[in-house]
């Protein structure tokens, strides 16, 4: 049974003390299955998906749409989480000949290959495309629960923002929900084109004028050591170590991944 959603602010104690409360058995299980190879494992503590998933009110009854998955980190999670019960929808990358860029053609072909290596576990994964050039159609109209959307919005905010969220407000039920995460540009501080970092107004005010409300934002995956001044911006940090040779990996590595802003929308 879905369970009645009441969309409060929820932060630091007060988050921990619900999910404490409330233990989802389901979601743990997946979370610590034993396909998820252990290099995505150690990760965890970084992006913390048991109480994202949680603080999001996502259900293993629910339809959800996994934004752009990528490799399938989260995939690993939601797919058995939801396979008895609920549906989960990849919308991968334009699946076209000539998609606006050449690293969405080999993501998708080594997403599908993740997913054909184990058909136990991903075997009942829907497949489309969420494409930026367009609204795309990413499920039948008002038939979706929650859609979910992990460090993508730097991708997209400035490419065909519109489109990806008109498409998303089209599949969601009434009151359906929408989880972000992308990394953190601090409000006081101007944002860096090209850095990676976003201020969370940006996209707060995007949904908004897509009909969409805030219900609710999370400090779960802040990291108030992240500095967000490097010269090759945010993947400068673990996991990417971008352009960091061996005597400053240490330093990154003691910083960890990026603050992360946590924001939960429902559908009016």
């Amino acid at each position: 049974m879905k369970k009645v959603l009441n969309f409060l602010f929820i932060t630091g104690l007060t988050l921990s003390s619900t999910l404490s409360a409330q233990e989802n058995t389901e979601l743990r299980m997946a979370v610590n299955g034993e396909h998820r190879p252990a290099a995505d494992k150690a990760r965890d503590i970084y992006r913390n998906p048991y109480e994202t998933l949680t603080f999001f009110g996502i259900e293993s009854d629910f339809t959800v749409i996994e934004s752009w998955p990528g490799g399938g980190w989260y995939t690993q999670i939601l797919a058995p989480y939801l396979k008895d019960e609920g549906k989960l929808i990849a919308a991968t990358y334009d699946r076209g000949e000539t998609p606006p860029a050449a690293y969405m053609k080999s993501t998708n072909t080594a997403y599908d290959a993740f997913l054909a290596a184990n058909p136990a576990v991903y075997g009942n994964v829907a497949i489309t495309a969420q494409l930026s050039s367009e609204a795309s159609t990413l499920a039948e109209p008002g038939t979706v629960d929650a859609i979910v959307d992990f460090r993508n919005a730097h991708n997209w905010l400035g490419a065909g923002a519109d489109n990806i969220v008109s498409a998303w407000h089209a599949a969601l039920k009434p009151g359906g929900i929408v989880g972000l995460v992308d990394h953190r540009m601090d409000a006081d501080k101007p944002s860096v084109p090209g850095s990676g970092y976003l201020h969370e107004k940006q996209v707060i005010d995007l949904m908004e004028s897509h009909g969409f409300t805030l219900a609710g934002s999370s400090e779960i995956n802040a990291n108030a050591r992240d500095t967000k001044d490097y010269a090759g911006g945010v993947w400068t940090l673990p996991p990417n170590l971008r352009r960091v040779d061996a005597a400053q990996r240490p330093m990154y590595e003691a910083i960890g991944e990026s603050d992360r802003m946590t924001l939960k929308f429902v559908k009016n």
